[in-house]
C-alpha cells in the first residue's frame, strides 16, 4: 500500500511539474531591466544627442561667413524646441498605443504611463530611456532638412515649420515603420536604425523646401564657397562619432547584434570615404577635404537601414555605392538648377534610398534572426517590399511637406528680405557675428 500511495504521489509531482514546466515555456518573458543594456543605451542616446551640434557645425562650415551663427542655432534650437515637443506630444504620437497602422494614440501624452518599468519596444531597459533614445531621432531629423533652405529662411518660419513638421510628417512615419504601424509590423520593411524615417524623409522634406522658398539670391553667378572647412570636417568628425549610438544603439541592448551594427556603421563609412575621394579625385584631378568629409557622411546614411542585418563585407559593397552614387548625385545637382544649399538631397536622399535598397539586397538572417533574407540570399520579395516603402515614404512626406510650408508661409512668410539675406542671417536675424576681426 505504502508503494503505491509514493507511486501515486510521485506520477502526481511529475505531472504537476510538466504542466509548470509547459505554462512557463508558453508565457512571454518578464520584462526585467538590465543594467548592462541601460547604461549602453544611456550612452546611445547621449552619442545621438552630439550628433545635432555636430550637425550645425558640418553645415556651419560649408556656408558664407555671414550665415555661420544663423546656421548652427537651426540645429541648437531644434534640438531645445524638439525635446519638449517629444515629451509633450511626439513620442506618443509616434509610439503610443497603435490606431489602425496609421498613428500612435494619445494615451502617452506628456509621458503619462511611461515610467522607469521597460516596454514591449524594449524589455531590459526603462521606457524612459527608450523614448530619449528616439527623442535624438526626433531631433536631428528636421535638423537635416535645414541644410537645403540655407541663408534664405526666416527663424520664426524655421520654428513653426518644424514644430508642424515634427507632428504631422515624422510622427505618422515614424509609427508607420517603428511604432507598430503599417509599413514595418504589416508590410514587414527593414529599417535598422533610421533609412526611411530619418534621411529620406528629410531629404523629400527637402525636396518640397527648395521648391517652395527657391534660391539663394546670385546663386550659380555669384561664388558661394564654404567659409571654414576646418569646421565642416570636425562636424562630420562628430557625426562619425555620434553615429555608433545612432546605428549600434539601435539594437537596444549591449549584445551582439549592437557589435555587428557597430562593425558595419564604420566599416561601410571608411569605405564611402574613400569611394567618394578616389572618384572626385580622377573627375576633378584632385582630393578635397569637403569630399572626404561628405563621403564619410554619404555612408553613414547608406548604411543606417541596414547596420543590423548585413555582414561587414556587404557593408563594403554599401559604403561603395554610396560614395559613388552619391557624389554622381551631387555633381549633377547644377544640372537641375535646384538651390539644395548643403546637398541634403544628394547625400540624404541618394544615400538613404540606396541603403533601403541594398537592406533588401543584402539582409540575412544569419546576422538577425528578426529581420529577412534579402534578394542574394534567395528572397526577391524584401527587394520588392523595400520598394515599396521608400515610394509611400517619398509620396507622404512630399504632399504633406508641400501643404505645410505653404501654411507657414501664408502665417509668416519662409524667406528673409532681399537686404536681410544680402547682409546676411547672422547680423539681420540675430544681431551678432560669428567672426569678430577687431579684437
Amino acid at each position: 500500500m505504502e508503494v503505491r500511495k509514493f507511486i501515486l504521489l510521485a506520477l502526481v509531482g511529475l505531472a504537476l511539474f510538466s504542466a509548470t514546466a509547459a505554462f512557463g515555456a508558453d508565457a512571454p518573458a518578464p520584462k526585467v531591466v538590465n543594467s548592462g543594456d541601460t547604461a549602453w543605451m544611456l550612452v546611445s542616446t547621449a552619442l545621438v544627442m552630439l550628433m545635432t551640434p555636430g550637425l550645425g557645425l558640418f553645415y556651419g562650415g560649408m556656408v558664407r561667413r555671414k550665415n555661420v551663427l544663423g546656421t548652427i542655432m537651426h540645429s541648437f534650437a531644434i534640438l531645445c524646441m524638439v525635446s519638449v515637443i517629444w515629451v509633450l506630444w511626439g513620442y506618443t504620437l509616434s509610439f503610443g498605443p497603435d490606431k489602425g497602422g496609421i498613428i500612435g494614440g494619445l494615451e502617452w501624452f506628456g509621458l503619462s504611463g511611461v515610467g522607469q518599468e521597460p516596454s514591449d519596444y524594449a524589455p531590459t531597459i526603462p521606457h524612459l530611456v527608450f523614448m530619449m533614445y528616439q527623442g535624438m531621432f526626433a531631433i536631428i531629423t528636421p535638423a537635416l532638412i535645414t541644410g537645403a533652405f540655407a541663408e534664405r529662411m526666416k527663424f520664426s518660419a524655421l520654428l513653426l515649420f518644424s514644430a508642424l513638421w515634427l507632428t504631422f510628417v515624422y510622427s505618422p512615419l515614424c509609427h508607420w515603420v517603428w511604432g507598430g504601424g503599417w509599413i514595418g509590423a504589416k508590410l514587414g520593411a527593414l529599417d535598422f536604425a533610421g533609412g526611411t524615417v530619418v534621411h529620406i524623409n528629410s531629404a523629400v522634406a527637402a525636396i518640397a523646401a527648395v521648391i517652395v522658398i527657391g534660391k539663394r539670391k546670385g546663386y550659380g553667378k555669384l561664388p558661394m564657397p564654404p567659409h571654414n572647412l576646418t569646421m565642416t570636417i570636425t562636424g562630420a568628425a562628430l557625426l562619425w562619432f555620434g553615429w555608433f549610438g545612432f546605428n549600434a544603439g539601435s539594437a537596444l541592448a549591449s549584445g551582439g547584434l549592437a557589435s555587428v551594427a557597430f562593425v558595419t556603421t564604420n566599416t561601410a563609412t571608411g569605405m564611402a570615404a574613400m569611394a567618394w575621394m578616389f572618384v572626385e579625385w580622377v573627375h576633378r584631378g584632385k582630393p578635397t577635404a569637403l569630399g572626404i568629409a561628405s563621403g564619410a557622411v554619404a555612408g553613414l546614411v547608406a548604411i543606417t537601414p541596414a547596420a543590423g542585418f548585413v555582414t561587414p563585407m556587404s557593408a563594403i559593397i554599401i559604403g561603395a555605392g554610396a560614395g559613388v552614387i552619391c557624389y554622381t548625385a551631387v555633381s549633377l545637382r547644377p544640372r537641375f538648377g535646384y538651390d539644395d544649399s548643403l546637398d541634403v538631397i544628394g547625400v540624404h536622399g541618394v544615400g538613404g534610398t540606396w541603403g533601403a535598397v541594398a537592406t533588401g539586397l543584402f539582409a540575412t538572417i544569419a546576422v538577425n534572426s528578426a529581420g529577412k533574407d534579402g534578394l542574394f540570399y534567395g528572397n526577391p520579395g524584401l527587394l520588392l517590399t523595400q520598394l515599396i516603402a521608400i515610394v509611400s515614404t517619398y509620396v507622404f512626406v512630399f504632399i504633406a511637406s508641400l501643404i505645410l510650408l505653404k501654411i507657414v508661409d501664408m502665417i509668416v512668410g519662409l524667406r528673409v528680405s532681399e537686404e536681410d539675406e544680402a547682409n546676411g542671417l547672422d547680423l539681420s536675424v540675430h544681431g551678432e557675428n560669428g567672426y569678430d576681426f577687431e579684437t
